[in-house]
């Protein structure tokens, strides 16, 4: 388990490029049995963080690719006010226009949001290793290791303190961004609303989409 956390965390930092200050392997190469099972916590912490960052990761891609969909059904909407054949079937397709549009600039503005998901997963996971290095120094000293004398506490748990400030602020930007993409939400819901009742829920209905 330990040994796949830090293949995992090493291959995270190498992608981020964070630089966060470790226990040395040399000063943990004696640590007792005892002492690792109290790293346990620690390590799950890690590992949650690990898989909310993969889940994060994976919904910017899907967003991408409903971006895409929702594009060619703007597309699609546009060809059919050209080729209506009455004026209804031209009313129902400009709403479409409308509908599709609308859909994709919600579908944009929650990229965004999924976005500051993303570095929000980044940055939690950073500060999983900052609480995951405070605890392994503890564990060091408490075994009086050699050399683990030598590293200073203060400088772990600064470390994390910023590494938790810098995450509460971007928390705030995150929900920012969501409000604004609930607007464009709220906006794309009308529009669906309104093809909808033009089409007798044949058309853009929550219950058919």
């Amino acid at each position: 388990m330990m040994n796949r956390l830090l293949l995992l965390s090493a291959m995270v930092l190498c992608a981020s490029g964070c630089g966060i200050k470790r226990v040395p392997l040399d000063v943990l190469d004696k640590l007792p049995y005892e002492a690792k099972i109290e790293l346990l916590e620690a390590e799950n912490d890690l590992a949650l963080a690990v898989d909310r960052l993969d889940e994060a990761h994976a919904e910017v891609a899907r967003a991408r690719d409903q971006i895409r969909r929702g594009r060619d059904r703007y597309s699609a909407a546009r060809s059919e006010v050209s080729e209506a054949a009455d004026a209804q079937s031209r009313e129902v397709a400009e709403l479409a226009v409308i509908e599709a549009d609308k859909r994709v600039e919600w579908l944009r503005a929650k990229q965004q949001v999924n976005l500051r998901e993303e570095e929000l997963a980044e940055k939690n996971f950073t500060c999983a290793e900052a609480r995951y290095e405070v605890a392994r120094l503890a564990a060091a000293r408490k075994a009086k290791l050699e050399g683990s004398e030598e590293l200073d506490p203060a400088r772990f748990d600064d470390q994390l303190k910023d590494c938790e400030a810098d995450y509460a602020e971007l928390k705030e930007k995150t929900k920012e961004t969501s409000a604004e993409a609930e607007t464009m939400r709220q906006d794309w819901d009308q529009a669906r609303s309104a093809l909808a009742k033009k089409t007798f829920d044949a058309r853009a209905s929550p219950f058919v989409e």
